[in-house]
């Protein structure tokens, strides 16, 4: 049994990170639908997709382009996408590998 001030000192913040990390993504990944709370107490619900264990948020804007790209080729395997700007001025572009 682990004491507290040691679980304290080993805690790490459970983040969620963002699709633009990785450098390649497959289109056959799993896309799982979470919820969270914000800052003023509302709850709202976000899609990730998870790569060796680890959580990375997939914006509406980024289903919304890779929809338009599978439309003209069904075969995509691979892409990578683009984060541009912070906060509310967030843009992402979403590019086909292969």
């Amino acid at each position: 049994m682990a004491k507290l001030k040691d679980e304290a000192k080993a805690y790490e913040s459970k983040t969620t990170k963002n699709i633009a990390e990785l450098p390649k993504v497959s289109t056959d990944l799993e896309v799982v639908e979470n919820s969270g709370v914000d800052a003023e107490g509302k709850e709202f619900s976000y899609k990730v997709v998870i790569v060796e264990g680890e959580e990375y948020r997939v914006p509406n804007s980024v289903l919304k382009q890779l929809k338009v790209i599978l439309e003209e080729n069904l075969n995509l395997k691979f892409f990578k996408v683009k984060k541009t700007g912070t906060g509310m001025a967030t843009e992402y572009q979403v590019i086909p590998l292969s």
